[in-house]
């Protein structure tokens, strides 16, 4: 997002946070219902564009989003909502990515008050390699012509009781709802969005044995050091590497493999 739109959902993440800070807010239950307002706003083009009409003063929008929805869900929700029209949109289709991403954040942070989010973080990271290394598992689940019901159900055998409800509810929402994105991005970004909610960044190690736990200390330490944030480790076994680490940290790839030093020699002897 740009912009208006990049404030509009600061402000909105904060009020989110506020909300959810209370004991009395069930954080699930409000993930629930903003994901029904995304998929009627996703459903509905002309509801979202009257919704962030810049010619529209942000009462107006407001009052029409708490008529529309003071009735469907609960009094926090409308209240997000209504907060969230007020506020400027470069896009309208913004304004549905943010209560996209405020519905998982609210599931995201019902876990992390159960002190289960760093499973969940790690569940959604397997899962996303599970998913690029099985092209017919990724075809099911990506198939057009599937069901809803059918693909929850499938994610449901695969996931159900094998996995935190977090985890499970967040990439049903993801695979059933995709709204034209990649199943490979959504699952990043919920990765991402998890890693921020404990102000930590996420780095996929990959190794071509298993890390003790000293070596992922250590590691998670200097990386720390570097980057100035707790850092999370998502950490992949590969064979292929021969030796060493590799480490990818958002776009930044640290190189510490023997088979990428191989190949760097290769390339240098060729030129």
């Amino acid at each position: 997002m740009h912009g208006a739109s990049r404030e509009a959902l600061a402000a909105a993440r904060e009020r989110l946070d506020a909300l959810t800070d209370s004991t009395s807010v069930d954080a699930g239950s409000l993930a629930d219902e903003l994901a029904a307002v995304t998929a009627l706003l996703h459903r509905e083009v002309s509801l979202r564009r009257v919704l962030t009409d810049p010619a529209q003063s942000g009462e107006a929008k407001a009052e029409l989003a708490q008529r529309l929805l003071g009735t469907q869900v609960s009094g926090q929700a409308v209240d997000l909502v209504a907060g969230m029209v007020r506020s400027r949109w470069s896009q309208s289709r913004d304004l549905v990515d943010a209560l996209e991403e405020l519905a998982n954040t609210a599931d995201l942070t019902a876990a992390q008050k159960r002190g289960r989010l760093d499973n969940v973080e790690d569940e959604l990271f397997r899962f996303g390699r599970i998913v690029s290394s099985n092209t017919e598992l990724r075809a099911a689940l990506t198939n057009r012509s599937a069901t809803t019901a059918a693909k929850g159900e499938l994610l449901r055998d695969l996931l159900g009781g094998r996995s935190e409800r977090t985890t499970e509810r967040v990439v049903t929402r993801l695979v059933t709802a995709p709204r034209g994105r990649s199943l490979e991005s959504g699952l990043e970004s919920l990765s991402k969005l998890a890693a921020e909610r404990r102000d930590r960044m996420v780095a996929v190690v990959t190794s071509a044995v298993p890390l003790s736990d000293t070596q992922k200390q250590r590691l998670g330490a200097a990386l720390a050091k570097v980057y100035g944030r707790p850092m999370h480790l998502n950490l992949d076994v590969d064979p292929e590497v021969l030796g060493g680490i590799r480490v990818q940290v958002g776009d930044e790839v640290i190189n510490g493999s023997i088979a990428d030093r191989l190949e760097d020699a290769g390339r240098r002897l060729a030129s």
